[in-house]
């Protein structure tokens, strides 16, 4: 069993709604569909290129998968997560766009947001505790001859090559497609999400996200609020 922290949006806001007609998966547990064609794409096109992301469910990567070190548990971990985020103010960003990093497409900030790296540094570092050492296969599927030395580095210190200076806030959409093929994808995430990326996205909450077994579609455990102490502090 592998778990995540993730940001994703409430399952009723329309950003979430618009990935859920998107992935044909709700990770929060409400019916699976199938897909739809979207503008140009037919709805074996979406079923195909939506297939890795609609596993792990639509959110953005602050504490990547892991398994769970000795000595703790899920309890703990749950109980570690509403303390963070209670004394944790809540990131707004005011604007999310489409764009293709590495080869896939995704959902990232449309400027950069110092106050959002902060905050997902503290949530790796935080949360470190929790994480397994990585197993070789682990390490193996992070495919380590791609990485730069610093990402190599940081994915055998903290688990995940992507991480302080190297994080990218993102929320995948698709996995890797060509030129041509993304231009399309593109047009149709667009056509579905445009009035939801037309709104600022506030990050409200920290999700742990769960992989029952290997494999197995990522689904949410649990949603802890940002900001209960934080605001009492500014009161």
């Amino acid at each position: 069993m592998r778990y995540a922290i993730y940001y994703t949006p409430a399952a009723d806001e329309l950003l979430a709604r618009a990935a859920v007609a998107w992935l044909g998966r709700d990770a929060f547990g409400g019916p699976t569909a199938p897909a739809q064609p979207v503008a140009s794409l037919s709805a074996a096109e979406v079923a195909f290129h939506t297939a890795s992301a609609r596993r792990y469910g639509f959110h953005a990567t602050l504490k990547a998968p892991f398994r769970l070190s000795s000595g703790e548990s899920e309890v703990s971990l749950r109980h570690a997560v509403d303390l963070f985020a209670a004394s944790t103010a809540p990131v707004v960003i005011p604007r999310l766009k489409i764009a293709q990093l590495d080869g896939f497409l995704a959902l990232v900030p449309d400027d950069k947001l110092p106050e959002l790296y902060q905050f997902a540094s503290e949530v790796v570092s935080t949360f470190d505790r929790f994480r397994a050492p990585l197993t070789e296969k682990d390490i193996e599927r992070r495919n380590p001859d791609l990485l730069t030395p610093m990402q190599f580095r940081y994915l055998h210190r903290w688990g995940y090559p992507y991480v302080f200076d190297a994080f990218r806030f993102h929320m995948t959409l698709s996995g890797r497609v060509g030129d041509d093929d993304a231009r399309r994808i593109e047009t149709a995430i667009g056509a579905l999400f445009g009035e939801a990326l037309s709104r600022p996205i506030v990050i409200d909450a920290l999700t742990i996200f769960v992989e029952p077994e290997p494999g197995a579609p990522f689904v949410v455990l649990s949603r802890h609020p940002l900001g209960a102490e934080a605001v009492r502090k500014f009161a």
